[in-house]
C-alpha cells in the first residue's frame, strides 16, 4: 500500500470518527489540499450548467443546481448517500415547474432555504426571485412559504445564508440584476426585519454570500472582469474588517457560490467563464484561508 493511499484512509478514519453516519468522504477518492479539484463531473448533464452545490449537514445528501446554457430554467437535484454508494439523482423534494437556486441548510438542518421565480402570491411582491423556506418536522419536509422580507418586496432576492442566531445574508438587486449587494436579516417573533446592507471593505458589486454559522467569516464574490471569491471577517464591534481575495488557485477563471463543509475545512465553488464554457463544481481544503491574517 503506498504513502497516498494511507494517508487518505487516515483522513477518511479521522473525519468518520467525527461523523458516525457514512459521508461523502467515504466514498471519495481524492481528497483536495490546497489546489482546487473537480467534484463529480458525472452529475452534470450534458448540454447543462451546474451551478451551487452543498451537503446536508449530516454530510448524507449532496444538493446541486443544474441550468440550461442560456440561465433560463433552473432546477435542484440531490444525491444521497444509499447502502455505502452514491444514489442516482433525483429531483429534490422542493423543485417545482417555476426555477429554485442558491439553496443552503440552517447550522442545525431542521431547515432549507433557497430562492425561487415561484410566484409568492403576495400582495406589493413583485415577480422576479425571492427566498422560500422548508422546515423538517418529524422527519419530513414541510410545503416551502415564501419569507418575506419587508422592505425588498420590489427587488430581486437570493441565495439565503443563515447563521446560528437566524441572521439571514443574501444577494439582492433591481430586476435587471444591477445595483447587486449583500443584506442581511435577523429574525425576531418568527419575521424577518427590514433587510440591511453588509458594509465590506470594496466596492465592487458583490454576490452569492456564504456565512460562517457562528458569524465570523462571510464568503462571498465580487462582480469585477470576472467573479472572484473574498473573504471577510468580523470584529468584536461587529464591522467586516480583513478583507481579502482567496488565493489565485481558487481565483483563476471566475467563481461563486461559494458553501464550506460544516468542519471549516472544504470550500465548494463555482468556476466558469462568462461564456458558460468549462463550468463545474470544485472543492479544496480552505482551513488555511479561513485564518484571519
Amino acid at each position: 500500500m503506498n504513502k497516498l493511499k494511507i494517508i487518505l484512509i487516515l483522513t477518511i478514519t479521522l473525519f468518520s470518527c467525527k461523523n458516525s453516519n457514512t459521508n461523502m468522504l467515504s466514498l471519495t477518492e481524492v481528497i483536495p489540499g490546497n489546489i482546487p479539484i473537480e467534484f463529480k463531473h458525472d452529475l452534470i448533464p450534458q448540454n447543462k450548467l451546474i451551478h451551487k452545490g452543498i451537503f446536508s449537514p449530516d454530510l448524507r445528501e449532496y444538493y446541486y443546481t443544474i441550468s440550461d446554457k442560456n440561465f433560463e430554467n433552473f432546477e435542484v437535484f440531490v444525491v444521497d448517500i444509499d447502502k455505502g454508494n452514491w444514489s442516482l439523482p433525483k429531483k429534490a423534494f422542493f423543485n417545482s415547474e417555476h426555477s429554485e437556486h442558491g439553496m443552503s441548510f440552517s447550522p442545525n438542518g431542521k431547515t432549507l432555504y433557497f430562492s425561487s421565480t415561484r410566484p409568492t402570491n403576495t400582495d406589493g411582491v413583485v415577480q422576479t426571485w425571492h427566498i422560500w423556506k422548508s422546515d423538517k418536522v418529524n422527519g419530513k419536509w414541510t410545503e416551502p412559504i415564501f419569507v418575506d422580507i419587508p422592505n425588498l418586496r420590489n427587488k430581486l432576492v437570493s441565495h439565503p445564508t443563515i447563521t446560528n442566531s437566524e441572521t439571514l445574508y443574501f444577494h439582492t438587486s433591481n430586476l435587471d440584476y444591477s445595483e447587486m449587494e449583500i443584506f442581511s436579516s435577523k429574525k425576531e417573533n418568527g419575521k424577518f426585519k427590514d433587510a440591511k446592507r453588509v458594509h465590506l471593505e470594496t466596492t465592487l458589486r458583490k454576490c452569492t454570500p456564504y456565512i460562517s454559522p457562528e458569524e465570523d467569516y462571510l464568503i462571498y464574490a465580487t462582480m469585477g472582469n470576472q467573479l472572484d471569491l473574498m473573504i471577510s471577517y468580523k470584529d468584536e464591534n461587529g464591522k467586516w474588517t480583513g478583507t481579502k481575495k482567496l488565493n489565485d488557485k481558487i481565483n483563476n477563471e471566475g467563481q461563486g457560490n461559494p458553501y464550506v463543509t460544516p468542519d471549516n475545512k472544504f470550500l465548494f465553488f463555482t468556476t466558469g467563464n462568462y461564456q458558460g464554457k468549462k463550468w463545474k463544481i470544485n472543492w479544496v481544503n480552505i482551513e488555511s484561508e479561513i485564518k484571519k491574517n
